[in-house]
């Protein structure tokens, strides 16, 4: 038993049982969340940007491993705002599990690029869990990794309670690419990854910056939506 046991028990984060802080009947309690289209939300094979759709996105499409409620909800409210590094591995876990059983789309060459803190905030926190998460789960998908593609320019007004045009507003002009990363190859697909799409602000000016320079297809993965 280490420290954290005491401190973070491992239970159940939505029903309590002891063993797991995601046991296995409160995620299968979950439905399966909805395959749309990023930009109109409505709905997409395999979450594919429409033809008719994109030109108003960046994004070429859209997977979220599951709805935002219950018990992942939870646990990444706890990640984040609780520090719960703990946390991510069991998450981390679930959506290797998922993807592995679901994901019918053979992505080129995909590199994994998580949605980057500010070094200041990242200091703070101790860690950014979407890199935590996004480590884990590009290994075991023999996905390439690379947390470094993007960087955080400035430190913003966290998202979390404004609409969807202050959202944009407030993520404008947030990212750009790092001048030491060189993608070499047009035959790859990146994967910006977060873990929770809301109103996909953050996601698709991610986007929006990786397609200034580059014509790759940019696709968005999230634990939750």
């Amino acid at each position: 038993m280490t420290i954290l046991d005491f401190v973070f028990p491992r239970k159940c984060l939505n029903c309590n049982k002891e063993g797991l802080y995601l046991c296995k009947n409160c995620l299968n309690n979950l439905r399966e969340p909805h395959q749309v289209c990023p930009v109109c939300e409505r709905f997409s094979i395999n979450g594919k940007t429409h033809s008719g759709c994109i030109s108003l996105s960046s994004l070429n499409g859209l997977i979220p491993v599951w709805p935002y409620r219950g018990i992942i909800r939870k646990a990444l409210i706890a990640l984040k705002y609780k520090f719960a590094y703990e946390i991510a591995k069991e998450v981390s876990d679930n959506v290797i599990k998922k993807l592995t059983k679901s994901l019918f789309i053979n992505f080129k060459r995909p590199i994994l690029i998580p949605i980057p803190l500010h070094p200041l905030r990242k200091n703070w926190r101790g860690f950014n869990q979407t890199e935590v998460m996004g480590k884990i789960i590009a290994k075991k998908l023999n996905w390439r990794f690379d947390p470094n593609f993007l960087v955080r320019k400035k430190i913003i007004t966290p998202q979390t309670g404004l609409g969807k045009t202050k959202r944009i507003e407030n993520i404008k002009g947030v990212f750009a690419i790092n001048p030491a990363q060189i993608l070499g190859s047009k035959n790859t697909t990146l994967i910006l990854f977060d873990d929770v799409w809301t109103t996909g602000s953050t996601l698709k000016e991610a986007a929006a910056v990786i397609k200034e320079k580059y014509q790759n297809p940019v696709w968005g993965l999230t634990v939750a939506r």
